[in-house]
């Protein structure tokens, strides 16, 4: 049966297949609120930095994997930030293709500080006789490597606590074998 709770118990009550409910006649006076319905289609939301972003990631495609996206962290992506960029030198009077220069620019002096304090970092470590820091931009196929490493770790030491207790179970089952040698 089609259509909404009101029609649906009318038409059971005009069928005598369902008693008067008692709610129906002042559900009939002042019917609620009815919504208009969509097509089944759900509209995605677009917001005005997503063409931006996706020329964004057409001309750096490694950024999807050398970037990480903190889904819990404060810091928006590269990808957005060269976006807003975009849209506030626009916003200013520059052109789209100017625009698009300077953050790109913005955006690739950024990654080249970034690694040009790693490197530092690094030096400063080896001078003074140190392990040199973890990466602090790491890229995030690493981190997502280091992440796993330690389940691997478990999940190998597992695998090899069973193995070592199959092959002391089998060396129970197999008798040892005759001697050869004259005792």
């Amino acid at each position: 049966m089609r259509g909404d709770l009101q029609s649906r118990t009318r038409k059971l009550v005009k069928g005598l297949a369902k008693p008067t409910p008692v709610w129906l006649k002042p559900m009939e006076e002042a019917p609620p609120v009815t919504f208009p319905r969509t097509d089944g289609k759900i509209r995605k939301i677009e917001m005005p930095e997503d063409v931006y972003v996706k020329r964004f990631f057409k001309k750096h495609p490694d950024s999807l994997y050398h970037d990480a996206v903190k889904i819990s962290g404060f810091d928006p992506p590269p990808a957005r930030v060269f976006a807003w960029r975009v849209l506030q030198l626009k916003g200013q009077g520059v052109s789209e293709e100017e625009a698009m220069a300077v953050a790109d620019m913005e955006y690739r002096a950024e990654k080249k500080a970034k690694k040009q304090a790693y490197s530092e970092l690094k030096q400063i470590a080896r001078l003074q006789g140190k392990k040199p820091p973890p990466n602090p931009y790491p890229s995030a196929i690493k981190e997502i490597q280091a992440e796993e490493k330690k389940f691997v770790r478990d999940r190998v030491a597992v695998v090899v606590s069973v193995m070592d207790g199959m092959v002391a179970s089998v060396s129970n089952l197999v008798p040892p074998a005759p001697s050869i040698l004259p005792g």
